[in-house]
């Protein structure tokens, strides 16, 4: 039996190719699978539990379907769905984890996170994430009327596009420095995490120890995924074309 990890779908009702493609991943693969981990940007906006989505309802009866089957499915927060909350969890069949998450993945000891963590060089978001990361705040936007925080939203998210593009790349990357010590930290071996929209496998060295980063990438094109057995961890593409 095997796990599967994706991130970065950013599901939103406008892209049904997406769902389309993701759908048909979890239809060819669900006979070998165990668990399934979403690393969080699952949607490309969430503002609460109760706005009204067709993508989230769909998504929300296939997850609970292979639930029904037997695979257990996880969800994490990204940095655009953060406010997932446990009511939307509890419709699909599937328990909301917290990151850092600590497990064992091809018989080495991992860590998921969604990846904007590691981003310390960009300042600005840090900044933004520890402010909508308070509890305090949560509780604040959740209560405001629905038609406020959509309004909210779209303000953000135009801020957060004008702002990436007067930034330079290595900015919204991952720190080198903090893969490293957050790795120490957790005594991991693996690093598995989305956010950056740049897949691949990073081979590294920790204290004299060979370790990976393994970074999936974002479902705008094509469908990335890892997945990984007792013995085999793959990070795989395919493209949307048919769908």
């Amino acid at each position: 039996m095997a796990n599967l990890f994706a991130s970065d779908l950013h599901l939103e009702d406008q892209r049904p190719d997406i769902l389309r493609a993701f759908f048909r991943l979890l239809d060819e693969q669900k006979k070998d699978l165990q668990q399934i981990y979403l690393l969080g940007d699952i949607f490309e906006v969430w503002l609460g539990d109760d706005t009204p989505s067709a993508c989230a309802d769909a998504l929300a009866e296939k997850l609970s379907s292979l639930a029904r089957e037997g695979i257990e499915i996880f969800l994490l927060h990204g940095n655009r769905d953060f406010l997932l909350g446990p009511a939307y969890a509890a419709r699909c069949g599937a328990t909301l984890l917290h990151e850092p998450v600590l497990l064992t993945v091809a018989d080495r000891p991992a860590a998921l996170l969604h990846g904007d963590s590691l981003c310390t060089l960009d300042t600005d978001y840090m900044a933004f994430r520890k402010m909508v990361r308070d509890p305090k705040w949560i509780e604040q936007f959740l209560a405001k009327p629905l038609s406020e925080r959509i309004a909210i939203g779209r303000s953000l998210r135009e801020q957060s596009r004008q702002s990436a593009q007067q930034k330079q790349e290595y900015i919204m990357d991952v720190t080198p420095e903090e893969v490293l010590a957050t790795m120490r930290e957790l005594k991991v071996e693996l690093l598995i995490h989305g956010h950056t929209h740049r897949p691949a496998v990073h081979d590294l060295v920790l204290d004299g120890k060979a370790v990976q980063r393994l970074v999936l990438g974002d479902w705008h094109t094509q469908g990335w995924y890892l997945l990984a057995d007792d013995n085999n961890i793959l990070l795989k593409s395919f493209p949307f074309c048919g769908e």
